[in-house]
């Protein structure tokens, strides 16, 4: 597909899709819960009918081919093995929701989700988080802060932790140059919002005049981790993710020319492989205490199984460059004397990725910037660092701007916590969010 030959009216049906999103759940809540996926649906066939009528259905069909099989499969086969992996995990005892508890779990969750991935992290430490807080009046911003920190933030320091900075692995940036240059970015994001995070609590924690008993008391025995295979099989998706980019070959296999190649089917047998072991290895009572079920990542499925297939048009237009719809955007990433501005590429990254997929979006101003990993590690790092904190950090600005975003919200909401609408959790990403990377523009960029 030629970009540069796409009008800005391909991008309604993303549009139309993002609004639904953001506004049947409060306008038409039954019929968005009954028929969210359909309606994912409608919205991607807006695009692929007329598409395939104005440039063939051979090239529609390729074009959704290639989104489906080289990125939605790998993409929900990760989820679904972690989902099923860390639903095995289960925290026996009740951890009572205090706020140097609280700020302790978002700590540790924002430590760990470089190594395990922000999804792994959120779906092993949401359930415990939220049953640590379910005698709380109100707790919603616990989970606020949580996709904020655990989905988002603290997956910035390796290529484990963001599929933005896997996709910068795979063109050939080192593993650890994440870590050695966005640690800065991310400690002071961390302890800013960790502090935050923990005047409102105890504020909320003060106030909270709810006499209705604890439905999960404090328990005499000791907490207890169950479920340790899950915890070995957590490692091994790490491990065959790592193999996966590792292993460098030529050979694939031709899906209506479509060429997947062998290390990603490979890794999508493993994790599939690993998902039924835990199956079938974990005792049910785990998965129970858990309140286990697969509603969340069935709507993670249908719903980014549509933004997958409405975004293939504007990711186009964006990697046409100046000779696409977004070229006045793009525009505005070189400064008068030919240098990168570092400050826009921040910006221009995290916006996009705040409301498309981030790993494309990466891959589109990695690109812009010349492509090049040897530059961009070296002369260019600034603007490498640029991008890559743009797509990681400002994820958390929207509920589809990271897949944990909205896996946390449909567990939220499925135990019982009233998350605030798209719109309304944009609110808290506005005015708690934007002034954090106001400020990271101003001392980094």
């Amino acid at each position: 597909m030629d970009g540069s030959s796409l009008g800005p009216i391909w991008a309604v049906p993303l549009m139309g899709l993002l609004l639904s999103i953001a506004v049947l759940p409060l306008a038409a809540p039954h019929l968005w819960h009954h028929h969210y996926g359909k309606i994912a649906a409608v919205w991607a066939l807006a695009f692929l009918v007329p598409f395939a009528a104005v440039y063939g259905q051979s090239i529609a069909a390729y074009e959704f081919l290639h989104v489906m099989l080289l990125d939605y499969v790998p993409f929900i086969v990760l989820l679904f093995a972690l989902y099923t992996i860390s639903g095995g995990v289960f925290l026996d005892g009740h951890i009572k929701g205090t706020p140097w508890t609280n700020t302790g779990l978002l700590a540790g969750g924002t430590l760990i989700a470089s190594i395990t991935g922000t999804t792994g992290a959120s779906v092993l430490l949401i359930r415990p988080l939220i049953r640590a807080n379910d005698d709380r009046s109100y707790n919603v911003h616990v989970v606020i802060f949580f996709i904020f920190l655990v989905s988002n933030i603290g997956g910035s320091l390796s290529p484990l932790g963001d599929p933005p900075l896997y996709i910068g692995f795979l063109k050939g940036v080192d593993f650890f140059w994440p870590a050695s240059h966005l640690f800065a970015q991310t400690a002071l994001l961390a302890a800013i919002l960790l502090a935050v995070f923990f005047a409102i609590d105890s504020f909320v924690y003060a106030r909270d005049k709810r006499v209705t008993p604890d439905p999960t008391p404090q328990t005499h025995p000791p907490i207890k981790l169950r479920g340790w295979l899950n915890v070995l099989l957590l490692g091994a998706v790490i491990a065959v993710i790592l193999a996966s980019a590792l292993w460098k070959t030529d050979a694939y296999i031709d899906v209506q020319g479509v060429h997947v190649d062998y290390p990603n089917i490979v890794r999508v047998i493993a994790l599939l492989g690993l998902a039924s072991l835990s199956l079938l290895l974990t005792p049910m009572a785990y998965r129970e205490g858990n309140a286990f079920t697969w509603g969340p990542i069935a709507e993670v499925a249908k719903l980014f199984a549509a933004i997958f297939v409405t975004i293939v048009p504007v990711i186009a237009m964006l990697k046409a460059g100046e000779h696409g719809a977004f070229a006045p955007i793009l525009s505005l990433l070189t400064n008068a004397d030919g240098q990168p501005n570092n400050a826009m590429y921040f910006w221009a990254t995290g916006v996009l990725s705040s409301f498309l997929d981030n790993a494309p979006t990466y891959l589109v101003f990695f690109n812009a910037a010349g492509g090049d990993p040897q530059a961009l590690m070296g002369p260019l790092a600034t603007t490498l660092t640029a991008i890559s904190a743009g797509a990681v950090f400002m994820g958390a600005n929207t509920y589809i701007g990271n897949a944990p975003n909205f896996m946390v919200k449909a567990i939220a909401e499925e135990a019982g916590v009233k998350m605030p609408s798209f719109f309304g959790y944009m609110g808290w990403s506005i005015c708690l969010l934007l002034p954090c990377f106001a400020l990271v523009t101003v001392l980094f960029y």
